[in-house]
């Protein structure tokens, strides 16, 4: 089973490069109105699709939970040698977990979390919780 993600964006070529590199994989099928990334791991088949504006919240946030914080830290490493500026939230309370992450934003401003989850807690940090 994959997820999908279908996502609006303004700038087709700038997404397909963007996404890329965060994926570390080139789309699998690309048209003037339409690119498609099929990944393995995760699994997921994620499109794009150009529109005149994104608009309004109604995306919270994009993530990739990983499985330990070495990942964590190589896919900061890679994603930084490529030039990307990401935030760093080290040892915090989030969605009823203790975390390390970063965030990264895609040309239309929405924002990707790259997360380990250390520990369950029973406390939520309902100030900056995944504010992105």
């Amino acid at each position: 089973m994959n997820i999908h993600v279908g996502l609006n964006v303004t700038n087709l070529e700038a997404s397909i490069a963007f996404y890329s590199k965060v994926f570390d994989a080139q789309p699998v099928k690309v048209k003037p109105d339409y690119a498609k990334f099929l990944l393995d791991d995760p699994g997921l088949n994620f499109t794009l699709r150009p529109v005149e504006r994104v608009e309004g919240n109604h995306i919270n946030h994009f993530g990739f939970q990983v499985t330990s914080t070495e990942e964590l830290q190589k896919h900061k490493d890679r994603l930084e040698k490529q030039g990307f500026f990401s935030r760093d939230e080290n040892d915090t309370t989030c969605c009823y977990a203790r975390q390390d992450k970063f965030w990264i934003t895609d040309p239309d401003g929405h924002e990707w979390e790259f997360f380990f989850t250390k520990e369950d807690i029973e406390v939520e940090n309902l100030g900056t919780c995944c504010a992105g």
